[in-house]
């Protein structure tokens, strides 16, 4: 159907914790199994940090749906990816509060502290955001975080890092970069 890996497919390494995960989700949904897709995907790139090909099959047939149904939407939504981003991934806000209030440097500061490429942008719908030649790091905007009261705001990994000045950049990296 689409590109091969050289990796094992992730399909075939699914474990205990994420079945059971992934089977609690779906009985969120009795009346349509396809409702359960967004989840599904969610609970997959949260453990194998991206969604391959044997993922796509995979929950295309726990629910009963044909691989181009999750496809689609892995290829839509930009937060989901088809490669391996950095272990770290930083999110930086560029809606109007956050732009305003200089998301716009604070993104190249997190990209000159992590090595990350700053003109190469990615705008997600499956491909991973530009990443460190070491792998420990991607740096991409994203949309409203939702919290324009402290702008500028970033999400690393899970976590909402809020009023964030050029100076505090290098810090926050230092805290994220673990090996």
């Amino acid at each position: 159907m689409m590109t091969s890996d050289v990796t094992p497919p992730q399909a075939d390494a699914i474990p205990a914790e994420l079945l059971a995960e992934i089977e609690e989700s779906i009985t969120h949904y009795p009346v349509s199994k396809r409702s359960a897709s967004l989840p599904l995907l969610h609970l997959w790139q949260n453990h194998f940090g991206y969604i391959d090909d044997s993922g796509i099959e995979w929950i295309a047939a726990k629910l009963e749906l044909t691989p181009v149904n999750i496809y689609e939407l892995v290829t839509f939504y930009p937060w989901f990816r088809r490669e391996a981003a950095g272990k770290t991934v930083i999110r930086v806000c560029r809606t109007l509060a956050c732009a305003m209030a200089g998301a716009y440097g604070i993104r190249e500061k997190f990209c000159q502290a992590t090595g990350v490429d700053v003109d190469h942008e990615s705008h997600g719908f499956g491909h991973a955001p530009p990443t460190s030649s070491d792998g420990k790091f991607s740096v991409e905007f994203v949309e409203c975080l939702a919290s324009c009261g402290t702008a500028p705001v970033a999400l690393i990994n899970d976590d909402l890092v809020e009023n964030i000045t050029p100076e505090d950049v290098p810090n926050i990296v230092k805290e994220y970069d673990v090996n």
